[in-house]
C-alpha cells in the first residue's frame, strides 16, 4: 500500500511540475525575473551557459529540501515529492536543453509527430524576443494545434 501511495505522489508531484513550470515560465521567467531569462531568447552572449540557467537552482533547492526533510525528519512524503521534481528536471533538462536547444549535440534525429510539436511549439515561443506577447510556455504538453498539424502532415 505504501508503495502504491508513493508512486500516486511521485507521478502526481511529476505532472504537477509541468503546470509549475508552465506558470514560472509565463508569469516569472516573462514577469519580473526578466532579466534572468532575457539571455535565453537574445543569444547575445558567448558563454555556453545562460543567467536562465539559474532558474534550475530553485527547483533543486526544493527537491534536494524536500530530501532532507525525508531523511533526517521522517517526513516521509519528502522522498516520493522531492524525486518527483528530481525527475521532471532531468526531463526537462533532456527535452529542453539536450533535444531542443541542441546544447550537448544528441537526439537530433527524433522525428516522430511529438517530438516535432514540441519543438515546433518551442520555436513558435523563440519568435518573440521581448517578455511580451509570448506563447507556448509549456514544455511537455503543448497545445493541442501543433500535434494537430503534425498529425495531418502524416497523412
Amino acid at each position: 500500500m505504501q508503495t502504491l501511495l508513493w508512486t500516486i505522489i511521485f507521478l502526481g508531484t511529476f505532472f504537477a511540475m509541468e503546470f509549475m513550470a508552465w506558470f514560472t515560465h509565463k508569469y516569472v521567467m516573462h514577469g519580473f525575473l526578466w532579466v534572468l531569462h532575457r539571455d535565453h531568447h537574445h543569444k547575445d552572449h558567448d558563454s555556453w551557459f545562460e543567467r536562465n540557467d539559474a532558474f534550475f537552482l530553485f527547483y533543486a533547492a526544493v527537491s534536494i529540501a524536500l530530501f532532507y526533510f525525508w531523511s533526517f525528519e521522517g517526513f516521509w512524503v519528502g522522498l516520493p515529492t522531492g524525486l518527483g521534481i528530481l525527475a521532471y528536471g532531468i526531463t526537462y533538462f533532456m527535452v529542453h536543453d539536450i533535444f531542443i536547444h541542441q546544447r550537448f549535440k544528441m537526439f537530433r534525429n527524433a522525428n516522430n509527430w511529438y517530438a516535432r510539436a514540441v519543438r515546433r511549439a518551442h520555436k513558435i515561443h523563440h519568435k518573440h524576443l521581448g517578455k511580451q506577447d509570448g506563447e507556448c510556455f509549456g514544455m511537455l504538453l503543448v497545445p493541442w494545434k501543433y500535434f494537430k498539424r503534425e498529425l495531418e502532415a502524416r497523412k
